[in-house]
């Protein structure tokens, strides 16, 4: 049996896991990207205030107006997938290894069929390897993100916070 046809053999048995692992990994990728960028977009110009372009009154009155719960809601739904992707990516290699392991079983019973064995083998080890460095890739992306957001929303809310006891010492 040539290499190509062990790896297609293989995309029907227990590499098929491992793709759909990774096509559903990519799908939380995809999502937490969305939210990730979205609350970065409204809270940019909220939190980092450049004083050239900007009036700080217009400023604090986007601070007064803001939308508190649909910040914090983007930020769980963001930090909920990513807690789902970062998973995922981490059990990659760990999949691989149990292809192997899985494949290399029959080989006590059919000494005969070794070399077959050993390439399905390592083709669940290599696709297993594959996603995992992808994913933990996009990981290092995502997960500066999501620490800057979370950063950001902290100190939205307590500048938000202060303009209120501002207002209140006014009044």
């Amino acid at each position: 049996m040539s290499f190509w046809q062990v790896i297609g053999k293989n995309l029907l048995g227990f590499d098929l896991i491992i793709f759909i692992l990774a096509a559903l990994n990519g799908v939380c990728y995809y999502f937490t990207r969305l939210y990730t960028d979205e609350l970065y977009r409204k809270l940019n110009m909220l939190v980092f205030v450049p004083s050239h372009r900007h009036n700080p009154e217009k400023v604090a009155q986007k601070i007064r107006e803001l939308d508190e719960s649909g910040i914090v809601t983007l930020r769980k739904r963001s930090e909920g997938l990513y807690s789902i992707f970062a998973n995922v990516t981490a059990i990659f290699p760990l999949m691989g290894i149990l292809g192997t392991v899985v494949s290399l079983l029959p080989m006590v019973a059919e000494l005969s069929d070794m070399q077959q064995n050993f390439f399905a083998a390592l083709t669940s080890t290599f696709w297993g390897l594959v996603f995992a460095i992808i994913f933990k890739l996009l990981d290092g992306f995502l997960s500066a993100r999501l620490e800057d957001n979370d950063k950001n929303v902290t100190l939205l809310l307590e500048r938000r916070d202060l303009l209120k006891k501002e207002e209140e010492g006014n009044a």
